[in-house]
């Protein structure tokens, strides 16, 4: 019905506004309405609905295009500007032993899934040629370690049909986003979440309140220049990261062919990479009070315009339409989910860790550091890092899978 992306764009920010406006009236139905449902989620269902019910058509529109490439990447500089790295460092291994089990969870899950759903039906998991449902799993798996640079990857790889990769696409989205859903609403429960797991989240507390200490401490009304600076460094950064990964990106495909499996000829890659790395280095100047003018709310702003267009993505009524393969992704999930909760009862991780390090692996940097700040704004750049670890093993993660997945299907 509507083909503009000024007006989809436009009816966006409408919802988020009503979302975020409706969130902070002291009113007994709305406080109780979003103690249940988190705003973050919320802003991922309301656009799907414009996707559902055929208002827009989400594969023709490029406002998630223009929300990844463009205010990602500024989101990212704005929300590392105000990093204390030492602080991050400080927090221990346990987050990268969660990342990793993620990881694990994601390679093992897909091939013991084949197995578990060919031993319930066979013909769910069959198929020939590039149907091979097998196939359509790689580019899952790709996205799942990763991101949407590392399932590209898999799809040139594994060369699934066009049907099955628009099939796994839609079993990628809703999937994911409903584990997505089931964490943030753990947030409420973050406490008795890390009672369960007998975790000190001592290390995220001091780093929450750390970077809340500095953000009061350099607080000013922004003037318009300052307002300037933030968007002038967010987006100016955002220009020099594609332009850097115009060059890299292609240089590395016709010189070093080899690099491909680690994603390394990938522009998206590249640009998350150097404007995450340049918001880190920053973060070391005067620039870093440039939080005290609010850096890191516009670009949480930018982050929850990412959330409302890849929510536009999504078709909720889709599971309906290829049950069998579903069955097979929830049941994946499910073994991703059970080695993260095992492996966070034996390490005594808090359960940030356990949530971020997942979607650092099933997400990558559009969906970790928008995970991490709904813990805490501040905590976004703990996202954004263990996101960027992601894409680097992304490829080469699901590439060991794909043949797991492969040799399960035989």
């Amino acid at each position: 019905m509507l083909t503009n992306d000024a007006v989809i764009f436009g009816i966006l920010m409408v919802m988020l506004a009503v979302i975020f406006k409706t969130a902070s009236l002291k009113n007994t139905f709305w406080e109780k309405f979003y103690k249940v449902i988190p705003v973050i989620l919320l802003c991922y269902f309301l656009p799907s609905l414009l996707n559902t019910f055929g208002v827009v058509d989400a594969e023709e529109s490029r406002v998630y295009y223009v929300a990844s490439r463009y205010l990602l990447p500024a989101c990212l500089v704005l929300l590392t500007i105000s990093i204390d790295l030492n602080e991050i460092i400080k927090l221990g291994p346990k987050a990268l032993i969660m990342f990793f089990t993620a990881t694990v969870g994601v390679i093992i899950g897909g091939p013991l899934a084949i197995l578990i759903t060919s031993y319930i039906n066979p013909d769910l998991v069959g198929g020939a040629g590039t149907d091979e449902l097998w196939r359509g799993m790689t580019t899952i798996a790709g996205s799942w370690i990763g991101g949407g640079a590392n399932q590209a990857a898999m799809f040139e790889l594994f060369e699934p049909s066009a049907d099955l990769f628009s099939v796994s696409i839609t079993v990628d989205v809703i999937v994911a986003e409903i584990w997505m859903a089931a964490l943030l609403l753990g947030i409420g429960r973050n406490d008795s979440i890390n009672n369960f797991f007998k975790a000190d989240n001592t290390g995220v507390e001091n780093l929450k309140n750390k970077m809340e200490a500095y953000s009061l401490s350099i607080a000013k009304i922004p003037s318009v220049v300052d307002l300037m600076m933030i968007l002038g460094i967010g987006f100016g950064i955002t220009g020099f990261a594609h332009l850097m990964a115009d060059g890299i990106a292609p240089f590395i495909a016709n010189n070093a062919p080899e690099l491909k499996k680690f994603s390394l000829d990938s522009n998206f890659f590249w640009i998350i990479v150097i404007a995450t790395t340049i918001g880190i280095i920053l973060s070391f100047t005067k620039l870093r009070k440039l939080e005290g003018a609010g850096a890191s709310k516009i670009g949480t702003v930018f982050i929850f315009i990412l959330v409302a267009s890849i929510g536009m993505k999504m078709d909720v009524m889709a599971i309906f339409e290829n049950p069998g393969f579903f069955l097979v992704g929830l049941i994946w999930m499910a073994i991703h989910v059970t080695l993260l909760i095992i492996m966070a009862k034996i390490v005594k991780a808090p359960y940030f860790f356990l949530a971020v390090g997942s979607k650092a692996n099933i997400g990558g940097a559009a969906s970790a550091p928008v995970l991490a700040a709904a813990f805490h704004p501040s905590l976004a750049p703990v996202g954004v890092l263990l996101a960027v670890l992601g894409y680097a093993l992304g490829t080469y993660g699901a590439y060991l899978c794909g043949i797991l997945m492969q040799l399960a299907s035989q």
